[in-house]
């Protein structure tokens, strides 16, 4: 299976770097048996996406996680998407008792007091209804680009993703941030009303901001954060490692603004 799944990974490396991003969606849905999940984050990258997908009626499902604390104009956008398109934008949520235990355990925003918190947050927001989104797939799409981050420089079209027995493909890897805009305009693909103001990259909205003249794209993630690869557990090689520790948690009730 793992030799398999490598064979597979490396002839769509091999081909992708000759096709548009319609045609490794297509050869992709040719070449993989299956099910194929695309979770979208309703950037403007996934907004590409999910439009060459329901545009040309792709067998491909498009979920995606919606964690709680999204922003509002995140919540308009996917409702004017599915409107636009006359399909339906699957959403995987947190699980309540999940949920509730990590509120109990670490308050509201106790992602600000710890790294460990965050990631402990993304966890039981992102990475576990992730995880059952993909129960059962052979490939997940996804929207990484290799300029938006230092952290995504290294990544390939695809890669196999072992523990989960399946192909991550990034079909838009190689395209820029203009290149993606001026493709959104030019066919009327609907996007993010947060783009315009200075939100590049946008996540849950208690942990985004809009950028700085002359920070990179991803710098409004997780700002409060100083670590400078800093990523939710979706997209790294272990997102098992994301927990909080006993050490993290003691530090919310130390601080008096609490």
């Amino acid at each position: 299976m793992s030799a398999a799944l490598d064979a597979r990974v490396e002839a769509l490396n091999a081909a992708f770097p000759a096709m548009s991003p319609l045609e490794r969606l297509q050869h992709l849905r040719e070449t993989v048996p299956g099910r194929i999940v695309f979770t979208t984050s309703l950037g403007i990258e996934d907004q590409m996406l999910t439009h060459l997908i329901f545009t040309n009626a792709l067998k491909i499902e498009v979920v995606t996680l919606d964690t709680g604390r999204l922003f509002p104009e995140t919540y308009t956008l996917w409702q004017e998407t599915e409107e636009k398109y006359g399909r339906r934008i699957k959403a995987k949520y947190p699980q309540a008792d999940a949920l509730e235990s990590l509120i109990d355990d670490q308050g509201i925003n106790g992602f600000y007091f710890a790294p460990e918190l965050r990631k402990a947050c993304c966890g039981v927001r992102k990475v576990e209804p992730l995880n059952r989104a993909l129960e059962g797939a052979s490939a997940w799409i996804a929207g990484l680009r290799r300029d938006q981050s230092a952290n995504r420089e290294s990544m390939e079209f695809a890669s196999a993703d072992h523990a989960r027995g399946l192909v991550k493909a990034n079909p838009l890897f190689d395209w820029t941030r203009a290149e993606i805009a001026a493709f959104t305009a030019r066919h009327g693909v609907p996007v993010n009303a947060l783009h315009g103001r200075g939100f590049l990259s946008i996540g849950c909205a208690p942990c985004t901001r809009a950028i700085r003249p002359g920070e990179v794209e991803r710098a409004g993630r997780w700002w409060w954060e100083d670590e400078t690869r800093r990523e939710c557990g979706l997209h790294v090689d272990d997102p098992a490692a994301v927990s909080d520790t006993e050490e993290a948690k003691a530090a919310l009730f130390e601080r008096a603004d609490i």
